[in-house]
């Protein structure tokens, strides 16, 4: 099962993008992988307090683009090839390129000393983007308009499969956190 634990939501973007991306940012950095299942519409709409509609079109559009796969009664799963996850990469690569290339033209910064400041921070270890209060989550962190998701799924009725979790001592594949 997918877990949307790390999900944040943003000002400023449609929350039904937001979860689009955070689907293929996930299947890009390979935490999201092929036959994984999704939270049901209704569940994942309680988990990060919003409206199941808002849920539906973020699924219609995966299942547009060809990431998921719904069947009545049996929820969705990711379908995921080499060729589409390879896409979906490069994709991803792009814009972010594009932006920061963008943020550093825009700051006065030559190409050179861009490079250079590349080719810094290339070497350093790489640290948990997403962990608080660390260097690189304060620079990427997005502001919070509230909604953030705290839960996972177990089984039972649509109330009692959102539960608050700890730490996981054993993780398997369905309790995999996604960190796009």
């Amino acid at each position: 099962m997918i877990s949307f634990e790390s999900f944040k939501t943003e000002d400023g973007r449609p929350i039904y993008q937001q979860i689009l991306d955070f689907i293929k940012r996930g299947a890009a950095s390979g935490a999201i992988q092929d036959g994984d299942e999704l939270p049901s519409r209704r569940v994942l709409s309680a988990l990060l307090g919003i409206n199941p509609n808002t849920v539906q079109k973020a699924f219609r559009l995966l299942e547009d683009e060809g990431l998921i796969e719904s069947r009545a009664g049996s929820g969705s799963v990711m379908t995921l090839s080499p060729e589409r996850t390879a896409q979906i990469r490069a994709e991803l690569l792009e814009d972010d390129i594009r932006g920061i290339t963008g943020a550093l033209k825009r700051t006065g910064i030559g190409r050179e000393e861009a490079l250079q400041l590349i080719a810094r921070y290339w070497d350093e270890p790489e640290q948990d983007s997403l962990e608080p209060g660390s260097p690189a989550s304060e620079a990427q962190e997005p502001k919070e308009s509230g909604g953030t998701a705290s839960g996972t799924q177990t089984s039972g009725s649509p109330e009692s499969e959102v539960q608050a979790s700890g730490s996981h001592s054993s993780e398997g594949p369905e309790d995999r956190e996604v960190r796009p």
